[in-house]
């Protein structure tokens, strides 16, 4: 808890930084967020810290504030904010906040809607190997991450995952079993959609990877892509348009909300 809070502290100094430097600049939230092609609430959500700085954003923000590459420094300066990888960071404080989410996965079940035994076997692949303390100290940070789907407001979230991922026997086959029906049940929750994308598929959109798309309360689309030590947020439109339409692909490649249900159905009888 102490550590959330100091990350807290962290945004609202960072965001105090930004104001400062818009300020010095002579431009109002309004104009900068003109200037930045996104909404002035934007704007107010980074200087009252309830929003975290990107990456681009700062490097924007330093250009058009003529910072000299302050706000930049300053982000990859701070500690760790709290029980996330500091490179994942910002995706989950976008993730927290969604209006919608859409998510490919090609390898794994999406840490939204794993179990904790899957989640714990994930951990158990790590190499280098973790300790079972930190492994369970994840465990546990990935459940808590998955209220956002079953919030009072729920979000729009839509899932396309590769049947390898349910026909894979991560953990073993009760794991599996138990993760199978999990995502059967998390098929029925309010806003939330999940589509298998079929090995038979001759060809596909996804071929490059797994990657995630949001609408933040403002209406701004960001996209997010993961790699084995490392991440990426985009917020250029095109970048982030190109990615949509890749989705929009792989939901009509894929097969529809009831076949995929009938066949987690199978598959939890199965496994």
């Amino acid at each position: 808890m102490q550590t959330r809070k100091n990350g807290k502290s962290f945004m609202r100094a960072l965001g105090a930084v930004v104001a400062h430097f818009r300020m010095q600049a002579q431009l109002t939230q309004r104009a900068l967020a003109e200037r930045m092609c996104v909404h002035e609430e934007t704007i107010a959500s980074i200087e009252q810290g309830r929003r975290a700085l990107l990456p681009d954003f700062a490097e924007q923000l330093d250009r058009i504030l003529d910072t000299r590459g302050v706000l930049t420094l300053l982000l990859k300066h701070l500690p760790e904010r709290n029980k996330y990888p500091a490179w994942a960071q910002p995706f989950i404080d976008l993730e927290q906040e969604a209006v919608a989410i859409s998510w490919y996965e090609s390898a794994v079940i999406p840490g939204l809607l794993q179990t904790e035994n899957y989640a714990r076997a994930t951990f158990r692949t790590t190499a280098p190997p973790l300790s079972e303390d930190e492994i369970e100290r994840r465990v546990a940070a990935r459940l808590e991450r998955q209220a956002v789907l079953r919030r009072d407001n729920p979000v729009a979230a839509s899932f396309v995952l590769s049947e390898a991922i349910v026909l894979a026997r991560l953990g073993g086959p009760e794991v599996m079993r138990e993760q199978i029906r999990h995502l059967r049940t998390c098929a029925d929750l309010p806003g939330v959609s999940i589509q298998i994308l079929p090995l038979a598929c001759e060809s596909h959109a996804g071929l490059a990877g797994p990657f995630v798309l949001l609408e933040t309360p403002e209406h701004q689309q960001v996209a997010y892509s993961e790699a084995q030590v490392s991440s990426h947020l985009f917020t250029d439109p095109d970048e982030v348009s190109t990615l949509a339409l890749k989705y929009g692909m792989l939901r009509m490649q894929a097969l529809n909300a009831q076949e995929t249900r009938s066949l987690l159905d199978r598959l939890a009888g199965e496994t």
